[in-house]
């Protein structure tokens, strides 16, 4: 009986040393090796994994980088969360140059408040954007603004948009924002644009996305777009175009006169962070 044991326990052994001496021989061959600069460049990165950039996460960031300077350029790559600097650094790391790119921020593209668009209806199922979208047109009667449910909040990993408790809609902080776009993903309506911060943090945009004709959207929100072309007539840098009802600013052409904003009769154009003139103020 011992014999059979003692046999047992050597045929065992002797498989067992087969085995890792083939699994050795198979490692070693078969071995990827890792450049070791992509360590190095994703220490550099932010860390954040917010797909921002287009890759899954800061690790396909990197691998993408020492690639594309393998290949002689890294223009077009872009971690939207370490901006500039995190990109020159790595630049200099990589040994090649980048180019600087202007902070950009999200931008919610609807100001129809509670009070500006008026509830119509009812909506009684599952508390969010996507689910909404696909079940109704919303509680208002225009089918193009925010839904109000936060399908954006929950996307944000930096705790960068709220929703407001009076109006019901997204507002971002500009000190938390740092354009990795998921709040864009999010929102099935895509109300949310990433437009440039602009000098000072100044931007003028159109805060509305909807393309019915002008009566229509004015009686479903009184700041909706009515598509009169008067801003686009008003703009003497060609940066407003108007197109199925509704106007749209280009940021790379406009230069903020702001005349634009004077012109539109439902005040759908919208400026940020501008000195207050007198009139304003006392109005």
């Amino acid at each position: 009986m011992m014999n059979y044991l003692v046999i047992a326990v050597i045929v065992l052994g002797l498989i067992a040393l087969v085995s890792s001496v083939i699994l050795y021989v198979a490692s070693k061959k078969f071995a990827v090796k890792e450049d070791a600069r992509i360590a190095q460049v994703q220490g550099l990165l932010p860390g954040a994994n917010c797909g921002g950039c287009g890759f899954a996460g800061c690790s396909g960031m990197a691998d993408a980088l020492v690639k594309g300077a393998d290949a002689g350029s890294i223009e077009g790559l872009q971690c939207p969360v370490g901006g500039s600097t995190v990109m020159s650094k790595i630049a200099d790391m990589l040994g090649m140059s980048v180019e600087q790119t202007e902070p950009m921020i999200a931008v919610v593209r609807c100001n129809g408040t509670c009070e500006l668009r008026p509830q119509v209806s009812k909506y009684d199922g599952m508390h969010t954007c996507a689910a909404m979208n696909v079940a109704s047109m919303g509680e208002s009667g225009c089918g193009y603004g925010c839904l109000g449910c936060g399908d954006c909040v929950k996307a944000c990993k930096f705790d960068a948009i709220h929703l407001n408790p009076k109006t019901s809609l997204p507002e971002v902080d500009e000190d938390k924002c740092t354009s990795c776009g998921a709040c864009v993903k999010a929102c099935p309506r895509h109300i949310i644009e990433l437009r440039k911060k602009g000098p000072k943090g100044r931007r003028v945009y159109v805060s509305c996305i909807n393309k019915d004709k002008g009566a229509i959207a004015r009686k479903a929100c009184a700041v909706a777009c009515i598509g009169c072309g008067k801003c686009e007539k008003v703009c003497k840098f060609e940066a407003i175009t108007v197109a199925d009802n509704l106007a749209y600013i280009d940021y790379n052409k406009c230069r903020m006169c702001t005349k634009c904003v004077d012109e539109c009769p439902s005040g759908a154009i919208v400026k940020v962070n501008f000195p207050i003139k007198k009139k304003e103020a006392e109005v």
